[in-house]
């Protein structure tokens, strides 16, 4: 939008609130209607405006440092911060900050020569021009000066006092070289959480010595103190050092700075009377499944004295008795050959059998295990005669049979003949065959 100047050629603005808002901020920042600074709208600004008003803000860095270095020949103890061009670029406004009243009519003369423009001079203070160049604060975010606060409060170093500061010049202050603004913020806060805090003008009297104050937390009501000489803190109460002030003006003295902590058994509640703990039966179930992880225990037997046997001396060249073998009981229905006949040879595997058996075996005798079954296909074969030499006439198939049968052979049945052994031993041939 373009706007007049008030006599002096115009300038260009743009809206930033219209309607009842722009009443109500009138009304709160106590502006009247009819103010003197309230200028008149011109027009709509076209392309030709915005052109010529991009044209002089570039001629602003130039001028800026043409101005500082007229300063500094002239020795004017002023700090000149930014430089303002009018659109029409009729007018030009130096913006400067200084201690004291400077004499700048010099500096005007040569100014509006070397520019050809009408100066204008005004002097700002240091926050006006943090908030005009900008910046970004120790917070991280940009300076409130140059975004959002237009009042400038002034703010002490009681109100870091309160807040419980460092009064470090370095951190308590800002770009502007003052201090910062937001040390306001809270304050209020900090005076009504004080309230509550009481004062320690003096140090606390113990028994122990007195104990002076190191810190304070002023919202978790929480007070440190030291004696004299010892570097641990202790951290009492509010409440507590209340007590001990009030004893200290009775004219006594605490033992301890800290108060002994007592153990309060905690009050059984209703439910537990009414209907129990909820944790019995899993603590029954516990108990039960620790016993029966428990290992039994050993008895210890009482130590038995081992009593030597006696040996005899046997000299070397003496042969060793060999042992007598063992009867062994013999199978029922086995023969048994007679007439001091060797026994005939086992059969490889009965008797890779027998032989292991006999060897693991211990000295007890073996139980008699059963007769073997009969097979009922050599119930018609005779017996051989004992003095006979062969087989009885008319009976090939019974021959055949026994004939297998002292072989050790397997019947078609998986069961051995009836007439073998049952360690394997066949039956010894008829005499005279």
């Amino acid at each position: 939008m373009v706007v007049d100047t008030g006599g002096n050629g115009w300038h260009i603005g743009h809206v930033s609130l219209k309607g009842e808002l722009v009443r109500l901020q009138m009304r709160k920042k106590k502006v009247p209607v009819d103010h003197k600074d309230i200028r008149n709208i011109l027009r709509v600004a076209t392309a030709d405006d915005i052109e010529r008003f991009e044209a002089a803000q570039n001629l602003e860095l130039g001028t800026m440092f043409k101005a500082r270095s007229l300063v500094e020949e002239l020795r004017l103890k002023m700090k000149l911060s930014d430089v303002e061009y009018q659109a029409d670029r009729t007018r030009a406004t130096f913006f400067y900050s200084a201690e004291d009243r400077v004499d700048f009519r010099d500096l005007i003369k040569r100014l509006a020569d070397e520019f050809r423009v009408r100066v204008e001079m005004r002097q700002i203070s240091l926050r006006h021009e943090a908030g005009r160049l900008g910046g970004i604060g120790s917070c991280g975010r940009e300076l409130c000066c140059s975004t959002w606060l237009t009042e400038f409060k002034s703010v002490s170093t009681t109100a870091a006092r309160y807040q419980n500061l460092s009064l470090n010049p370095a951190k308590l202050s800002g770009q502007c070289g003052r201090l910062k603004c937001c040390l306001n913020y809270e304050l209020d806060t900090y005076l009504d959480a004080l309230k509550d805090i009481p004062q320690v003008a003096r140090p606390l009297q113990t028994a122990q010595g007195e104990a002076f104050l190191q810190k304070t937390d002023i919202f978790k009501k929480r007070m440190w103190f030291a004696y004299r000489g010892d570097n641990n803190w202790h951290m009492l109460s509010a409440e507590r050092v209340r007590e001990i002030q009030a004893l200290n003006k009775a004219g006594e003295k605490p033992d301890t700075l800290i108060l002994p902590i007592v153990e309060v058994a905690p009050a059984p509640s209703v439910q537990d009377h009414v209907e129990g703990s909820l944790d019995r039966l899993d603590d029954k179930i516990k108990g039960a499944k620790r016993a029966k992880r428990k290992k039994k225990p050993t008895t210890s037997a009482a130590p038995t004295t081992v009593q030597p046997k006696p040996t005899a001396t046997v000299p070397k060249s003496a042969p060793s008795p060999k042992p007598e073998p063992k009867p062994r009981a013999e199978p029922t229905g086995v023969a048994t050959p007679t007439n001091g006949e060797a026994r005939p040879p086992k059969p490889g595997r009965s008797g890779s059998r027998r032989s292991g058996r006999s060897a693991g075996s211990s000295d007890a005798p073996r139980p008699e295990r059963p007769t073997p079954r009969f097979d009922p296909r050599f119930r018609n074969a005779a017996p051989p005669a004992e003095g006979g030499s062969g087989p009885a006439p008319g009976n090939g198939s019974a021959d055949g049979s026994a004939e297998r049968t002292a072989r050790g052979g397997r019947s078609r049945r998986g069961g051995r003949r009836g007439g073998a052994a049952e360690g394997g031993s066949p039956t010894p041939p008829p005499a005279g065959s």
